[in-house]
């Protein structure tokens, strides 16, 4: 077999085990809506994709069902910004079936972020699967939209082509906060459960976030979660399953991006 015929069956196989992965994961889910318990086993596979169950299902919300994680105290209302800019049309969609910006990346990952245990997050040799679930990020700079980009948490990281697009597949070790495609999704796959929070996801890329910074872009931060809004610093968010989160950074503010989870397999 000649090396590129031998490149797209590996290439053939990697997004079969893929959608394979995720018709799986959209059992157990509807297994649990069910009222089945399903128990995982975490069980690393090397320095390679995770499969794991996890958390795929909705975020578990402190504050009894407003959509968001923790305290309601901390969000107000959508219409408290006012008039919002209608979101730009959505790019094509990417290796995890969700939306890639056709814009240019906000900032490049860090070499500083090289597998040393960032705020008590550790990097591991193969993802962990105890606690797993998924959040998507959308990030606007005075209207215009920035990419968040692939290898976020993923230190020596290696992509994979595939028919959507290049995917993360390895690397050095994986942080428990990472990104294996430019799609805004953080896969947040912990050895415990707990919170994270956005802050942490960002000392992982090696930027700088607060009330008044994104990265390399300076200006008022606004925090957008579940449509509502932030109060707090950008910072202190908590990471949700299956949460949309959206930073504007000045004005016009956009009005929020959600994405079909249900169609991602995530």
């Amino acid at each position: 077999m000649s090396g590129s015929s031998s490149r797209e069956s590996r290439r053939r196989a990697i997004e079969e085990a893929r959608r394979a992965e995720a018709r799986r994961k959209r059992r157990v889910r509807l297994g649990l809506a069910a009222g089945v318990i399903v128990v995982v086993a975490g069980a690393g596979v090397g320095v390679g994709i995770a499969v794991s169950g996890g958390n795929g299902g909705g975020g578990s919300n402190a504050d009894g069902g407003s959509g968001v994680v923790g305290n309601a105290a901390d969000y107000l209302p959508l219409s408290t910004l006012g008039t919002l800019t209608a979101a730009p049309a959505a790019g094509a969609l990417g290796p995890e079936n969700v939306p890639i910006p056709s814009a240019p990346v906000l900032a490049g990952t860090s070499g500083a972020t090289a597998g040393q245990t960032i705020d008590g997050i550790g990097c591991e040799t193969s993802e962990q699967t105890v606690f797993h679930i998924h959040t998507h990020l959308t990030i606007f700079v005075n209207g215009k939209q920035r990419q968040v980009p692939a290898a976020i948490g993923i230190p020596g990281a290696v992509a994979q082509q595939t028919s959507a697009g290049p995917f993360i597949d390895s690397g050095t070790c994986f942080y428990w906060l990472h990104t294996h495609a430019a799609d805004g999704i953080i896969h947040i796959e912990s050895p415990v459960e707990r919170t994270y929070t956005l802050g942490e996801f960002f000392d992982e890329w090696g930027q700088p976030l607060g009330p008044d910074q994104v990265g390399p872009a300076k200006g008022k931060v606004t925090a957008i979660v579940n449509g509502k809004v932030f109060k707090g610093n950008p910072r202190d968010v908590p990471l949700g399953s299956h949460e949309d989160l959206q930073l504007d950074v000045g004005t016009p503010l956009v009005a929020p991006e959600t994405i079909n989870w249900s169609t991602t397999g995530l």
